[in-house]
């Protein structure tokens, strides 16, 4: 028993479903780390608004101020916007992490299967091809002792 095209084709099916999997993980790492440094800009831009306000203090410009204050309360307004879309990022590098391990899962139990399979036909030419080999010994011994009786007969007669 051959081990199945199907079973092969499932096999392959399976690899390739796996590799998807895999491309997508990392392209939703990706998106996550891309949001990652776009909350850590938002933290060095509050960083330099703050730095801005307290720069105004000793210069006196209330325009300084303002625009501090304004880069401070915007920047945090981003990071709380960006938390968000890390949060859900989190998700989906969650659900795609599993999604991989399932499909990687049912890649190696078909591979399993197919390499059980793949024993037992190597079994089973080689069970065939000692048959055939004892078959044939068999066959030399027989017209051996049959040579030998005929010409053990032969020289009876003579």
């Amino acid at each position: 028993m051959a081990v199945s095209r199907a079973l092969r084709r499932l096999l392959r099916v399976l690899e390739l479903e796996e590799n998807q999997r895999k491309n997508e993980l990392e392209a939703a790492v990706g998106e996550l780390r891309s949001l990652e440094r776009a909350q850590q800009a938002a933290g060095e831009r509050k960083r330099r608004g703050r730095l801005l306000v307290v720069e105004s203090f000793s210069s006196g410009e209330v325009a300084d101020r303002i625009a501090g204050v304004e880069e401070t309360r915007s920047a945090e307004c981003l990071s709380g916007y960006l938390e968000d879309l890390i949060l859900d990022a989190e998700a989906v590098v969650d659900e795609r992490r599993e999604a991989l391990v399932a499909k990687r899962i049912e890649r190696r139990q078909t591979e399993t299967l197919v390499e059980e399979a793949e024993a037992r036909e190597a079994r089973e030419a080689a069970r065939r091809s000692q048959n055939a080999l004892d078959e044939w010994f068999l066959h030399q011994q027989r017209r051996t002792q049959e040579k030998s009786n005929h010409d053990s007969a032969e020289f009876k007669k003579s």
